[in-house]
């Protein structure tokens, strides 16, 4: 695992340096690591959200469509999966 995404997931990380985290996870196209912290379900909406237009930045079709698919999701993230895949 990357250093950007350990720090993305810590939890007594500054929501600053936790929201560079995931621009630095989105600027190496780290799809997996964007889509287990979509699927985190301990990590604010915010930054779970930020994780999902990522993926759409980054192109990552098929990971947002298995996003839309995985029952285990917040309907919410599911759907904008949906709408990005």
């Amino acid at each position: 695992m990357s250093n950007a995404f350990q720090t993305a997931v810590k939890s007594n990380v500054h929501h600053t340096d936790r929201r560079d985290a995931i621009d630095r996870l989105i600027e190496r196209n780290e799809y997996t690591n964007l889509s287990l912290i979509v699927g985190m379900g301990g990590m604010r909406g915010e930054f779970r959200r930020k994780a999902l237009e990522g993926l759409a930045d980054c192109g990552a079709d098929d990971e947002l469509a298995e996003l839309a698919d995985d029952t285990t999701i917040d309907p919410s993230l599911r759907r904008r999966a949906a709408d990005l895949a």
